[in-house]
């Protein structure tokens, strides 16, 4: 038979178990039927018991006395130790940290992302102290969503309101006034992962045409776009409705990234196609090289070809931009030092014929061109300081020009919210005919879609 001690160890630790989970002890008058999971511990007990068992009798057989005392003291150890804890001896079976996750359907996971971005100013023309002073000049909300893991939408709504912008022949200026109402100025579905490095694009959106005319107007690091920009564009991105394809070539690796991008849209842009309507296609190529661990670089060609038409005449009508940009981050302390510098060059071919004051219409030179440069130096964690020069060619007229400096000193108070003090001087020539512009300049941004530079 058994010893008289492993038996009362047996007793004692079911009677444990039993006190800690609060099981009745059944009796001849009264009965509880216990929960499944009690049951199923009582069982894994009663396995263990058996075991136990089976070990002190292998032990006795051999006359291991010694040993199987020690068994006993085991057993006897454990069972005051779950006892001082006020619970069972830890499963070994059972996980150290479990994390219970409520399988219920969260609705708030189905919402967009919504966003609100900001920009208002002060400014004072000094040729002309008559203007509003202060312009609340652009909101914007963005609705952004994951719809499954193949696809996504963006909607970018915009109010814009025209005030302190940057005019670069006299003839633009009837495009300064804007309706004050909101628009779409985008609204896509956009594939991303398809095989072969693919992405496609369909909806309204911001094409291709080199890197800043992404950026929405907050983002930039100037108050406007640039000189060639303005004069051949619009004061708007050239935002057009189509498809777009993006492929991420597979080569390179180590010595470069390069991309390329086909859209076909709709021609709706009317300082580049008036009212003609029709199709247009962009084509747009970049690559992207890492000069060291603290620099890299990129550059990119783009062109766009429509058809223009009016009262003088009709020409097809393409628009090339060279993009390149460098930048300089020191490993570790790019959050207080850096330099970007980007530049490029705009052409735009085939203009139509031109009828000045009255006289018969005559063609003018093919092609316009446009020269723009900006750099921003990073001075701490929350100045910056840049500078930009444009020079641009009138469409209308390339034998007018216009030219662009501006000096500025941003201060970022967070992610959120930035400053930036900038003076505009503008020029019809170098000699005469200047405009002088001082303004300061807040955007500020609502939820995740911040002033995104992509």
């Amino acid at each position: 038979m058994y010893p008289r001690a492993f038996v009362r160890a047996c007793r004692g630790a079911c009677l444990l178990f039993a006190v800690c989970f609060g099981v009745a002890v059944p009796t001849a008058t009264a009965a509880q039927t216990p929960a499944d999971s009690v049951r199923a511990e009582l069982r894994r007990l009663a396995a263990l018991v058996d075991s136990l068992r089976a070990e002190v009798e292998r032990l006795q057989s051999q006359g291991r006395e010694e040993e199987a005392g020690d068994a006993l003291a085991d057993l006897r150890a454990a069972a005051a130790a779950a006892a001082a804890a006020g619970g069972p001896p830890p499963s070994q079976d059972a996980p150290e940290d479990t994390e219970f996750v409520g399988r219920q359907r969260s609705l708030q996971a189905l919402n967009p992302e919504i966003s609100l971005n900001a920009d208002v100013l002060g400014h004072v023309n000094v040729d002309d102290t008559g203007e509003d002073p202060f312009v609340a000049r652009e909101f914007e909300l963005s609705l952004v969503s994951n719809l499954d893991p193949y696809s996504r939408a963006k909607v970018f709504i915009s109010r814009h309101v025209g005030g302190a912008e940057v005019v670069p022949f006299v003839h633009d200026e009837e495009h300064d006034e804007h309706g004050g109402g909101f628009s779409v100025e985008e609204g896509y579905i956009e594939w991303v992962g398809l095989p072969g490095g693919l992405g496609l694009k369909l909806g309204r959106f911001f094409q291709q045409f080199g890197q800043l005319n992404r950026w929405h107007s907050h983002a930039l690091p100037f108050q406007s776009r640039s000189l060639p920009h303005l004069a051949f564009i619009g004061e708007d991105p050239l935002s057009q409705t189509g498809a777009s394809l993006h492929w991420l070539a597979p080569i390179g690796g180590s010595s470069g990234t390069y991309e390329a991008t086909v859209e076909v849209t709709r021609r709706e842009n009317e300082s580049l196609f008036g009212e003609t309507g029709g199709v247009a296609v962009l084509g747009h190529v970049n690559g992207f090289w890492e000069l060291s661990e603290s620099t890299d670089f990129d550059l990119g060609v783009s062109w766009i070809r429509g058809g223009i038409e009016s009262d003088l005449g009709s020409a097809d009508r393409t628009l090339v931009g060279v993009e390149g940009a460098f930048h300089w981050r020191p490993p570790g302390r790019s959050r207080y030092r850096g330099l970007m510098v980007r530049g490029g060059v705009m052409i735009l071919d085939g203009l139509l014929p031109h009828d000045d004051e009255g006289e018969a219409a005559h063609e003018l030179a093919s092609r316009a061109t446009g020269l723009w440069s900006l750099a921003e130096m990073r001075l701490s964690q929350s100045w910056l300081a840049g500078a930009r020069f444009d020079r641009t060619e009138n469409p209308e007229d390339p034998d007018e020009t216009a030219w662009l400096f501006s000096p500025t000193l941003s201060w970022w108070q967070s992610e959120f919210v930035r400053v930036r003090a900038e003076y505009d001087l503008l020029g019809r020539s170098f000699l005469t005919d200047r405009e002088g512009r001082f303004l300061l300049q807040v955007t500020f941004a609502m939820g995740p879609h911040k002033h995104e530079t992509y």
